[in-house]
């Protein structure tokens, strides 16, 4: 078969392979005595298999003087190993008629394949050398640089409002290695000497530092006779493996400054502090942001886009982390609105919730959007392995899967109103606002 037909096929297999039995998932929980953790989840309903190995390292692991190494890893180590040539990682899975890919957060980085379940040797062994003798060398060095520097201009320095997360950053975190987004410095990654690289990937990219994830296809003890093959020779780290041990003072006032933008349209970019994942409040944030600004009836969109059109475009995002968190809110105006009209429609909607909560139909709606894109995430057998492979190493629980949206779900309007209360205030805040750069001579 045709590899981009297989491809396209394997796509189409892994969205339709839903759940019968409902949304309980099943899986098996091992470890190896290197300390690397196992976790298997059997789906035989269509014939592919997803593997994902996961890293506790991210962005806040590194040196502040060498930022941006986590993400950088994620690109160098698709390079080769002592038994892969260079550049021929993706070959070996797109030849076998799968898809890779990987992504680096602040707080993990994940790798993963989607493949015919008949080639699920394959993949623990591509696997296995990335953990044991990647390629980290000058050569990839060098060549990863130009890659990482081309996204760089892409996402960030030549995208309008493209640096607002990095200016979020360094203003929202004082001591937290937060303060600087994964993709980091380039003039880091520059003065770095190959051995920075090697000693990052001896220390981070270690057995007892990751989870490896099987979903789909599989027969649970030929895939644990390979799982050890390929991974229980290889060494762990003995010396401790570094976590920031920080506590982020309250930020103390409101934090406000102008940033000048090859724009055509003002913005006004709004950032508080939240709490860390699995804490209680967090989940009441996460509901409270979706109110706020997620989808068509938002209240964000409702009012300042459709009812008073200052904007035309308004959104958000909350930050999912192991550390101080973040919830953001942005609005994009219309030609000739003054940014501060933006940002009191903006807090307007915000003291609503403070002063009146929501509404009960606007949180039985919520209810069903946090229920529904629950089930969503886990019709793939990819988002499977993902997720069980992100409660494992970021929650401590790979059995979240079944229970996290319990806690979403016993959240009350009442926890919404007072988080806003709590959270979505001056003194917690920062707030950039986005100007076109003025005419020069």
């Amino acid at each position: 078969m045709n590899r981009f037909l297989m491809l396209s096929l394997m796509a189409c297999l892994a969205l339709a392979s839903a759940y019968a039995q409902g949304t309980e998932i099943d899986f098996e929980k091992y470890a190896l005595d290197n300390g690397l953790k196992v976790i298997l989840h059997q789906d035989t309903s269509t014939p592919i298999v997803s593997i994902a190995v996961m890293y506790h390292v991210g962005s806040k692991n590194e040196d502040p003087a060498r930022t941006g190494f986590a993400h950088f890893f994620e690109h160098l180590l698709f390079e080769g190993s002592e038994n892969i040539g260079r550049g021929e990682f993706s070959r070996y899975v797109q030849d076998a008629g799968g898809r890779l890919n990987a992504y680096t957060s602040s707080d993990n980085t994940c790798y993963y394949e989607t493949l015919p379940s008949n080639q699920l040797e394959l993949g623990l062994w591509l696997e296995s050398e990335r953990m044991l003798h990647a390629k980290v060398d000058q050569k990839g060095i060098e060549t990863q640089r130009e890659v990482v520097k081309e996204e760089m201009r892409a996402r960030y320095d030549n995208r309008p409002y493209g640096s607002f997360r990095k200016e979020i950053a360094r203003r929202l975190y004082r001591k937290y290695p937060y303060s600087w987004t994964p993709i980091g410095s380039m003039d880091h990654l520059n003065a770095a000497a190959e051995e920075d690289y090697v000693n990052f990937y001896r220390q981070f990219y270690v057995p007892n530092n990751a989870v490896l994830v099987i979903a789909g296809d599989f027969e649970p003890k030929l895939a644990k006779e390979w799982v050890s093959k390929y991974f229980k020779d290889i060494p762990k780290r003995e010396g401790p493996i570094y976590r920031p041990e920080v506590q982020e003072p309250p930020l103390g006032g409101p934090v406000r400054d102008t940033i000048f933008d090859e724009i055509q349209l003002p913005g006004v970019f709004m950032a508080f502090r939240t709490p860390a994942i699995g804490e209680k409040d967090f989940y009441a944030v996460k509901m409270l942001a979706k109110v706020l600004s997620e989808g068509e009836s938002s209240r964000l969109k409702k009012s300042l886009v459709d009812e008073q059109q200052l904007a035309v475009q308004t959104n958000n995002d909350v930050e999912e982390r192991e550390g101080p968190s973040l919830a953001l809110a942005f609005a994009i105006g219309n030609a000739g609105v003054e940014p501060h009209v933006l940002e009191k429609a903006m807090n307007a909607e915000v003291e609503k919730v403070q002063q009146e909560g929501i509404t009960e139909e606007e949180f039985r709606k919520l209810q069903n959007q946090v229920e529904s894109q629950f089930v969503n995430q886990n019709t793939t057998i990819a988002g499977i392995a993902d997720n069980l492979a992100t409660y494992e190493v970021l929650y401590g629980d790979a059995n979240l899967i079944n229970e996290e949206l319990s806690h979403y779900l016993a959240v009350t309007r009442e926890d919404i109103q007072n988080a806003a209360k709590k959270y979505f205030v001056e003194d917690n805040s920062v707030v950039l606002y986005y100007l076109p750069k003025p005419n020069q001579p």
